[in-house]
């Protein structure tokens, strides 16, 4: 008898080219209805004094919203975002647009989520623990790399532990990809943000998760990945194309797989120390060559290339009372470690081992 397959949902529409953006407002009329209902603009407040402000098809109906992602997303300010779009919407808005990075797309999808379930975010951090669809909500990023735009995880720090909505509900209607829109990401976020893409399938192919699907987007992402970041005579132009399409591809490549070690690491990283997503990951990469030793040795290559130094010894002043929060907000990841090490990986990713894997970092 055959087993049984995940039925994996993913991002129904896509347009992707440069210039792509101008259709933005066409894209959104076919989705207000015969109303005409509003839509809210979740917009990174980087863009504040930017051209792209003007640029955003802002109808007399809708409401644009900055929104701050200098540190990451945390769940008390979806809840504020959500009661802030009902409140300009005067009830629930036709949909939601996120327009940023990685950051600001989890908002996006967090707040077309909450906006069709009761409580608070927090009460939903985990897997599949969504009830209701979410309103119609697009991803338009600004930075490649993350894979946020094609992911069914809005990644959020909650009271207790940063864990993601997972839930087929949170992936996007509608993604517009641009090359044109990350032209201006800045060194060494550009950096960091492809190179959350690069982990992202590393821990896949190494994973006990793989399947041909998810080996066929990693192996594309990492090449394009290479070709970005290993080239030093690459023309700008060409690579903003290549780490969005192999964002695109490395965000797919978890979507029937997952991520890791680096990634479980990363989390308590953030959640204790507040290292951003993409900074966090390679703080704890590059202490992991026992788990990706080719993976690492390539990342560091990259890291020469592009002068990049890693932030060190960022553990080293932690309480023990830190140190253990950090361990219990990483072990809490399962399928991660069950992805990097197996079912039985609680007998090989002891507290113990966490700790002293920590303590280079």
């Amino acid at each position: 008898m055959a087993g049984t397959f995940r039925n994996l949902a993913v991002v129904p529409r896509m347009v992707f080219g440069r210039g792509a953006f101008g259709q933005l407002e066409e894209i959104l009329s076919s989705a207000r209805g015969e109303t005409g209902g509003s839509m809210i603009f979740l917009v990174d407040d980087v863009f504040k004094d930017h051209a792209l402000a003007s640029r955003v098809p802002v109808g007399k109906s809708d409401h644009r919203v900055w929104v701050n992602v200098d540190v990451e997303p945390k769940t008390v300010y979806v809840d504020e975002l959500t009661q802030q779009a009902r409140s300009l919407a005067d009830g629930t808005p036709a949909g939601v647009i996120g327009i940023g990075g990685g950051s600001a797309m989890d908002l996006a999808k967090s707040v077309a989520l909450m906006l069709n379930n009761p409580g608070s975010s927090a009460d939903y951090q985990g897997w599949d623990l969504i009830r209701e669809p979410a309103a119609y909500h697009v991803g338009v990023p600004t930075l490649s790399g993350t894979g946020a735009e094609v992911s069914r995880t809005a990644v959020l720090s909650g009271p207790v532990r940063k864990l993601g909505l997972n839930s087929d509900y949170t992936v996007f209607d509608q993604i517009v990809l641009d090359p044109d829109l990350i032209a201006d990401a800045p060194d060494p976020q550009r950096f960091y943000t492809g190179m959350d893409c690069y982990f992202h399938c590393v821990e896949a192919i190494c994973g006990t998760f793989l399947n041909e699907f998810s080996r066929a987007y990693s192996e594309k992402a990492i090449e394009l990945c290479r070709e970005v970041f290993l080239e030093k005579e690459i023309d700008r132009r060409e690579a903003d194309e290549k780490l969005m399409m192999a964002s695109y591809c490395g965000g797919m490549s978890i979507a029937y797989s997952q991520v890791g070690a680096c990634h479980a690491m990363s989390y308590g990283l953030s959640f204790v120390l507040g290292l951003r997503h993409g900074e966090g990951n390679a703080v704890a990469f590059n202490q992991l060559e026992e788990f990706y030793p080719e993976g690492v040795r390539e990342f560091r290559r990259m890291m020469d290339i592009h002068g990049i130094e890693l932030p060190t010894g960022v553990t080293r002043d932690l309480t023990d009372a830190q140190m253990n929060k950090m361990i219990e907000v990483s072990l809490s990841m399962d399928p991660l470690w069950e992805n990097c090490l197996g079912p039985n990986w609680k007998s090989e990713m002891t507290p113990e081992r966490a700790r002293e894997l920590y303590s280079r970092m």
